[in-house]
């Protein structure tokens, strides 16, 4: 099939209704479980066998409930097994795919040799993505030449959803590493035909030398973790650069938060870039192997909702507590099904990532597109934590909220949640500090009352301490440069007998300019 006849086959799943997208995308699921999950996966077919689950079960998607589902500690190395990536691949034994009718007729009428290198490039492993690790040990996932491929087309989707042009330079700033989001952008650069430099994100080239790449290119677009691209452009800033072409950032890796979209348009115009510039959001996880993009069309403020690909893969929306599917609209855990995938396979797999909005169909009211899409904040199960505060035994905290909540906040940058032990004591209550960089060091009482306030009305909670520091500072406390994530929310209290780090204090954003001009003078 050539490539205007695969885009014109895409372009079909935008013009269908929710029915047409389900009953399509059924068949190809009950092709997928029967003639490859089931004959390939070591995992899956012990898994079938014992909860007593056969292909001829899978036939539409009412049936993906009798599907156990995959989580996160399923692929976890275990003593039992060790490394269990093997066991989620496709690997089918040579012999076996030789004698399948369409494998033999294939050998006819092409020859041998032929069909041997078509094989090898759907089964055969080649490259690899893996998980960050922050909370557990990394999982890699495998792709075949086939994914690689859908990887490519999944990319040139996501930039087209994104409004880019093949005329733009971009400047792809996630860090060098086996995982996805890098790789997405890559491809995606790559099927687009767009220019792109690779900075490595802090820890190649430094704030510094992403700033150089940005002058250098004359960057209309930039693509990376939000975090990272608020410090490089308030840096930028700083120094007094001027980007006139910028106008687009791509953000991935973290939640976006609309006042975090806000600050970031207000950077790009006070570096001389288009106004209002195009801040959208991506969204994507090891385990789907592609990532997806949101309607650039809404308005500034609000998110138009990711625009997904009913080809190569199905979310479904569940209650996070019973499993139970929740209707079109409703809010709930995210579980990702590919129908089209080789190398590494998960089925039903639980993110771990709650949605507000839920699974929608219809047009899309920015751009049209019928396409499926996925609706509101999406924010992680695991970031609401228990502490221990005053006389209380337990307190359930959303970190997901806090993370919004300081975020939409105007008068504060960049910012961390500190979690530690009162008097760093193992035994004793928990303790939440709250770091900044105030964007007017003159109204500091004025900030610390407000965010105290506004983070009791919110969260029934108040820190225990707000410290403000200098952009220098944050940038250190965030790890630019150092970790492959800016750290926003870090957890400092004693585990396994480990001491806490030493505390830090901050340093007075006044204090430290009035040092700056002084040291400036002399």
């Amino acid at each position: 099939m050539t490539c205007g006849a695969k885009r014109r086959l895409r372009r079909q799943w935008d013009r269908l209704g929710r029915d047409a997208i389900r009953a399509l995308q059924g068949q190809m699921l009950q092709r997928f479980v029967r003639d490859q999950v089931l004959p390939y996966s070591k995992h899956y077919r012990a898994l079938f066998a014992k909860h007593g689950v056969t292909a001829g079960q899978i036939r539409t998607l009412d049936d993906l409930r009798r599907i156990p589902f995959t989580s996160k500690l399923d692929l976890l190395p275990t003593p039992e097994h060790g490394d269990q990536t093997r066991d989620f691949a496709l690997l089918p034994d040579e012999q076996a795919l030789a004698r399948r009718p369409d494998v033999m007729l294939r050998a006819l009428l092409r020859g041998r040799a032929a069909v041997r290198r078509d094989l090898a490039a759907e089964y055969r492993p080649v490259f690899l993505t893996s998980t960050t690790g922050r909370s557990s040990a990394p999982v890699s996932f495998l792709y075949t030449q086939h994914d690689l491929r859908h990887l490519d087309s999944a990319g040139e989707r996501l930039v087209a959803v994104l409004g880019a042009k093949s005329a733009h330079r971009l400047v792809n700033a996630f860090p060098y590493a086996p995982h996805l989001a890098f790789w997405q952008a890559h491809y995606a650069c790559l099927a687009y035909n767009v220019f792109q430099v690779s900075t490595g994100g802090g820890k190649v080239m430094g704030t510094d030398g992403n700033i150089r790449i940005i002058d250098k290119v004359k960057a209309t677009a930039l693509i990376g973790m939000p975090t990272f691209l608020y410090h490089v452009l308030s840096e930028a800033r700083e120094q007094g650069k001027r980007f006139p072409e910028l106008g687009t950032l791509a953000l991935g890796g973290e939640k976006v938060a609309t006042g975090m979209r806000t600050k970031l348009r207000e950077l790009v115009r006070d570096l001389g870039g288009k106004s209002p510039a195009n801040v959208v959001a991506t969204y994507g996880f090891t385990e789907a192997k592609v990532a997806w993009g949101e309607c650039p069309f809404a308005e500034a403020e609000e998110s138009g909702g990711y625009h997904l690909y009913p080809d190569l893969g199905l979310f479904e929306v569940v209650n996070p507590e019973s499993g139970e599917p929740v209707p079109d609209g409703e809010s709930g855990e995210l579980v990702y099904t590919p129908l089209d995938a080789r190398g590494s396979v998960v089925l039903r797999y639980r993110t771990g990532d709650v949605i507000e909005g839920g699974l929608q169909y219809g047009p899309c009211p920015w751009c049209g597109r019928m396409a499926p899409r996925l609706v509101g904040n999406i924010g992680r199960q695991s970031e609401k934590r228990e502490l221990h505060l005053d006389k209380l035994k337990g307190t359930l905290v959303d970190f997901n909220e806090l993370e919004h909540l300081l975020d939409n906040y105007r008068d504060v940058g960049a910012w961390q949640l500190e979690l530690r032990k009162a008097n760093d004591d193992p035994h004793e209550l928990d303790e939440l500090i709250l770091h900044v960089e105030s964007k007017a060091p003159e109204g500091r009482a004025k900030i610390e009352q407000e965010l105290s306030d506004l983070m009791a009305s919110r969260t029934e909670l108040r820190p225990n301490a707000i410290v403000f520091h200098a952009a220098e500072d944050m940038r250190r406390r965030h790890g630019v440069g150092v970790e492959l994530k800016e750290k926003r929310v870090v957890d400092h209290r004693p585990k396994d007998g480990k001491p806490a780090p030493p505390r830090e204090g901050g340093r007075e954003v006044v204090a430290t300019e009035d040092k700056a001009k002084k040291a400036g003078k002399a």
